[in-house]
């Protein structure tokens, strides 16, 4: 098993920036892709980025492309969301996710921070 803790949400004004973290611990040797998922209160959770360990392949949504960045320390077990020119829209509860080598669905997930953004 692996377990994901987010940290790092908050309130922001329209524009800010916010830097979600998500420590994995456990077997994290079984995993290889690494997001980030969120969702808006009245809808479904939707993808937001992802990165391999090492940092090989990178995937954003095309709502966060320019404006946020995912990274990874693997020596850490650590990945990262930098989320700059926020908007009132990318206000969710943002969650951490695992998937397995092999495996086509995430199967690990962390239990969320809030991100609310004021305009």
């Amino acid at each position: 098993q692996v377990q994901l803790v987010e940290s790092g949400g908050g309130l922001v004004q329209a524009g800010g920036s916010l830097r979600l973290s998500c420590a994995a611990s456990g077997r994290t040797f079984t995993t290889y892709l690494m997001g980030w998922f969120r969702q808006a209160p009245g809808k479904e959770r939707e993808f937001v980025a992802s990165v391999t360990w090492e940092g090989g392949d990178i995937d954003y949504a095309d709502s966060v492309k320019g404006r946020f960045t995912i990274d990874e320390d693997n020596a850490k077990n650590m990945v990262y969301l930098q989320m700059n020119r926020l908007k009132p829209e990318d206000t969710a509860i943002y969650y951490c996710a695992g998937q397995d080598v092999g495996r086509h669905t995430f199967d690990y997930w962390g239990q969320g921070t809030q991100v609310t953004v004021s305009s």
